[in-house]
């Protein structure tokens, strides 16, 4: 039964089908019984008109950004509407957002299933390396061990920032349009901003609480 909060993809092949409808509706029609039942809201619906043999989907692009923006899951109606290319599917995970298939309701966790795999098979190469390594190097007589507590340096505590402001960066940048849409209607308090986002139902960055004022103004100076 589904529940929580879902954005829908919908994809064609071609101009004549999109123009159509055929093969829109059925796609509608299946995420709709698929979402049937619980306590659940589509918040919206992205078409593409566009072959599944491309990478370079605008709308797809934009379903994920308002699935960060709204912190909800992608539905689509069948696992190639995505695409065919394994490799696009497991480059998904970057996107950093849950995706269902109507059609296959565990695919999610198939492709997090391989993935881990892939990873689970990286990480004992690099393990028996690492063990090789260590067992030749106790047997020229190295000593092994010592101090295992870590003390950031001045260096990693500044990537460590780095990184903090690039994901702030990033979800300003998801943000931004619905705020830019909010100005263009008349909220041009951060006040106002932040009555908008949350009237629209969207997290903070902590995915927690309501936006304040002082949280707008943080995201308006970072884009």
């Amino acid at each position: 039964m589904a529940d929580g909060k879902w954005i829908s993809y919908l994809r064609v092949s071609t101009d004549r089908q999109g123009k159509s409808g055929l093969g829109l509706e059925a796609q509608r029609t299946s995420v709709a019984d698929f979402l049937n039942g619980g306590q659940w809201k589509l918040i919206k619906e992205f078409v593409e008109v566009e072959s599944g043999k491309r990478a370079d989907r605008p709308q797809l692009e934009a379903a994920l950004a308002a699935c960060r923006l709204h912190g909800a899951k992608l539905v689509i109606a069948k696992l190639d509407r995505l695409s065919r290319d394994a490799h696009f599917l497991l480059g998904l995970d970057k996107a950093g957002v849950d995706f269902l298939a109507a059609d296959m309701p565990n695919a999610n966790r198939l492709t997090v299933g391989i993935m881990a795999m892939v990873a689970e098979e990286e990480r004992r190469m690099i393990s028996g390396r690492t063990k090789a390594a260590l067992a030749a190097a106790k047997a020229r007589g190295t000593k092994l061990g010592g101090n295992r507590g870590v003390k950031p340096t001045a260096k990693m505590r500044a990537l460590s920032t780095v990184a903090l402001q690039q994901r702030a960066d990033a979800r300003a940048a998801d943000i931004g349009p619905t705020i830019k849409a909010l100005q263009a209607a008349g909220a041009t308090s951060l006040r106002a901003i932040a009555a908008g986002l949350n009237a629209q139902g969207i997290p903070t960055a902590r995915g927690s609480g309501t936006w304040s004022a002082v949280q707008v103004r943080r995201v308006l100076e970072r884009i």
